[in-house]
C-alpha cells in the first residue's frame, strides 16, 4: 500500500496583481509533487475619471481549490463554477474520484449487512444518532469505516480464510472417512454365492460398507498448507487494515474540503459586508463632491465580485458537505452536521528521526505486510512443488457386509437378513506407496511456474520496501515545508489585516481612491485564505507522517 494522503491543495488565487493569476499555496503531497498554476481568467473592470482617464482595477478573487494525486497529476477545478473536480489518491494508488458534478459513490454497508439508506428508516439508525450533534473528523471516519462495503468484503474473504485454514488442520491431523450403501435386482446369470455355481433368474443384492484413510506422508504438503492458510489469515487482516485507511482517507479530505468552503464563506461574509458599507461611503462622499461617480461605481463592482465569490463559495460548500456524505454512505433523507473546528497542531515540534519512523513504517505499513506475505506463500507452494515428486504413503481401512436372494427363484428360502448381515461382514487393512515415474512432466511445468512466482514476490517484496522509505522521507520533507508554508501564511495575514484597517480608515477620510482600497480588501482577502489553505495543508502532511509512524488516521 501505498499510504499516501490525498492532499487538498486549497489555493486563492491573486486579484491584485495579472489578469491571468498563478496558485499561490503550492500543494505537495506526501509523494512530493507540486501542483500545477491555475490561470483562471480575471474579471476586470474599467472605470474613467474625472480627467477622462480609463483605471483599471482587476476585482475577481478567485478560490481554486486543488487535489493533487500520486503520479503528479492536479485534479482540474472550473474556476467558472467553483466545482472541485478533486481526485483522491489512497495509500495503494488506487483512485478514488470524487466529482462535485458526477461523484463516483463508494457504495457502503454497515455491519449487520444493511446499507445505510436502508437504517435511516429505523429510528435508531447511527445517523439520526449521529444527527443530533456535529461530527468530529475521528467520528466521521469511524462512521464512514463502519458502513463500507470495500470493508465488508474484506473481513467476508477473512472468514473464508479462517475456514481454509481449518480445513488445513483437519487435511493434516484427522483421516478421511466414508459410508456406502446399494442396492440392485439383477436379471439373467448370476453367481449364487452359497453354491459358487450360476443360475439363471432374478436376484437382489444389497451391501454397505464403511472406510477410513489418512496419508501418512506426502512430502510435508499437508503442513505447508496450513502455514500458507494461516499466512493468508494474516494478509487478509492487513488487507483490511489497507481498506480501513483508504475510506479514512477519502473522509479526510472530504472533510477538509467542507471546512474550507465553510469559513471561506464566513471570510467572504465578513467582505461582503465591508464592501456594503464601503458603497454606502462612496455615495456620501459623492453626494458631499469629494468622490466622482465613477469610485461609487467602482465599489460597486466590488460589492458584486464579493457577492459572486460569496455564492460560489457556498455552492462549494454545500457540494463537498455531499461528497463527504457520499464518502460516509450517509442517508440522503438526513442532515450531517460537521464540527468545523480542528484542534490545532503546535509547529515546531520535536518528531522522530526518519530512520526511526522508516523503520516503523516497514513493521506496520499494511502494503509491506501483505507483499512479506506473498513472498512467504510464494516459497511455501514452491516447496510443495518440490515435494510433489516424492512417494506418498497412505493407510486405508474398512469394513463391509452384504445381503442377497432370489425373488425369482419358485421354492428358494433366504437365509434371514440379520444372519446374513452378521455372516457376510468382512475387515480390511491396506498399505498403499505410491511412487510418480511419468506424468507428462505436468509436475516439472508445476515446479517451474512456482519458481517463477517465488521470484515475482520477492521483486515485489523489495520494490515495497523501497517505495515505503521514498514515501517515508518525502512525507517528512513535505511536512516540514508545509510548516514553514503555515509559519510564512501567518505572517502575512497579519501584515494585510493590519494594512487592510489603515486602508479602510484613509478610505473614509477621503485620503486613498478606490481602486487602492479594493486592492488592500483583494490581498486582505488572499492572505486570510491562504492562511487557511496553509493550515489545513500542514494537517495533512503531519497526519501523513505520523501514520507512517505507525498511528492509524483514525487513532490521531
Amino acid at each position: 500500500m501505498k499510504p499516501i494522503i490525498p492532499i487538498i491543495v486549497l489555493t486563492l488565487i491573486s486579484a491584485a496583481t495579472t489578469a491571468s493569476g498563478q496558485v499561490l499555496a503550492q500543494g505537495i503531497t506526501p509523494e512530493g509533487l507540486t501542483a500545477s498554476k491555475d490561470t483562471a481568467t480575471r474579471t476586470t473592470t474599467f472605470t474613467k475619471n474625472t480627467q477622462g482617464r480609463t483605471a483599471i482595477t482587476d476585482t475577481a478573487t478567485r478560490i481554486t481549490p486543488l487535489t493533487e494525486n500520486t503520479q503528479g497529476s492536479t485534479a482540474s477545478t472550473d474556476t467558472a463554477s467553483g466545482q472541485v473536480l478533486a481526485q483522491g489518491i489512497t495509500p495503494e494508488g488506487l483512485t478514488n474520484i470524487t466529482d462535485t458534478a458526477t461523484r463516483t459513490t463508494p457504495l457502503t454497508e454497515n455491519k449487520q449487512g444493511h446499507t445505510a439508506s436502508t437504517d435511516t428508516a429505523s429510528a435508531d439508525s447511527p445517523a439520526q444518532q449521529a444527527q443530533a450533534k456535529a461530527l468530529t473528523l475521528r467520528e466521521c471516519m469511524e462512521y464512514a469505516v463502519s458502513n463500507s462495503t470495500q470493508v465488508r468484503i474484506q473481513q467476508s474473504k477473512n472468514d473464508d480464510a479462517r475456514l481454509d485454514r481449518r480445513d488445513a488442520i483437519l487435511a493434516a491431523f484427522t483421516p478421511s472417512a466414508e459410508g456406502n450403501s446399494y442396492g440392485y435386482y439383477r436379471w439373467g446369470r448370476s453367481i449364487d454365492p452359497e453354491t459358487n455355481t450360476y443360475l439363471t433368474t432374478t436376484s437382489f443384492n444389497q451391501g454397505f460398507s464403511v472406510s477410513a484413510g489418512f496419508t501418512i506422508f506426502n512430502g510435508f504438503s499437508a503442513i505447508n498448507n496450513l502455514k500458507i492458510a494461516r499466512t493468508s489469515i494474516s494478509m487478509g487482516i492487513s488487507k483490511e487494515q489497507q481498506e480501513r485507511d483508504k475510506v479514512c482517507l477519502a473522509t479526510i479530505e472530504a472533510y477538509f474540503n467542507v471546512i474550507y468552503y465553510t469559513k471561506l464563506a464566513e471570510i467572504l461574509t465578513e467582505q461582503v459586508e465591508n464592501a456594503r458599507n464601503a458603497v454606502r461611503l462612496a455615495e456620501r462622499q459623492e453626494e458631499l463632491g469629494s468622490k466622482g461617480y465613477a469610485d461609487v461605481v467602482q465599489m460597486k463592482a466590488d460589492l458584486a465580485d464579493r457577492e459572486y465569490e460569496l455564492t460560489t463559495a457556498t455552492n462549494n460548500r454545500d457540494n463537498a458537505m455531499i461528497t463527504l456524505e457520499d464518502v460516509m454512505y450517509w442517508p440522503v433523507d438526513e442532515k450531517l452536521t460537521i464540527d468545523p473546528e480542528l484542534s490545532s497542531i503546535q509547529t515546531g515540534t520535536s518528531c522522530p528521526a526518519a530512520d526511526d519512523i522508516i523503520a516503523n513504517a516497514v513493521r506496520s505499513m499494511p502494503s509491506v505486510l501483505i507483499a512479506k506475505g506473498s513472498m512467504d506463500n510464494a516459497l511455501r507452494s514452491l516447496n510443495t512443488a518440490k515435494w510433489q515428486f516424492l512417494p506418498t504413503l497412505g493407510l486405508y481401512g474398512g469394513w463391509s457386509t452384504s445381503y442377497y436372494t432370489y425373488p425369482g427363484q419358485t421354492g428358494y428360502k433366504a437365509t434371514p437378513y440379520w444372519n446374513q448381515f452378521k455372516n457376510n461382514g468382512g475387515e480390511y487393512v491396506q498399505l498403499s506407496l505410491n511412487i510418480p515415474i511419468y506424468d507428462r512432466l505436468q509436475k516439472h511445468t508445476a515446479l517451474a511456474k512456482k519458481r517463477n512466482a517465488y521470484q515475482r514476490a520477492s521483486l515485489e517484496y523489495d520494490k515495497s520496501l523501497r517505495d515505503v522509505e521514498s514515501e517515508v522521507r518525502r512525507a517528512i520533507q513535505d511536512r516540514d515545508g508545509a510548516e514553514s508554508a503555515l509559519l510564512q501564511a501567518e505572517r502575512r495575514a497579519d501584515v494585510y489585516d493590519e494594512a487592510f484597517k489603515l486602508n479602510a480608515r484613509k478610505f473614509e477620510q477621503g485620503l486613498i481612491s478606490s481602486i487602492e482600497y479594493n486592492t488592500a480588501s483583494s490581498n486582505y482577502l488572499k492572505a486570510k485564505a491562504e492562511r487557511l489553505n496553509a493550515e489545513l495543508q500542514y494537517q495533512l502532511k503531519r497526519r501523513v507522517v505520523e501514520y507512517y509512524n505507525g498511528v492509524s488516521y483514525i487513532d490521531q
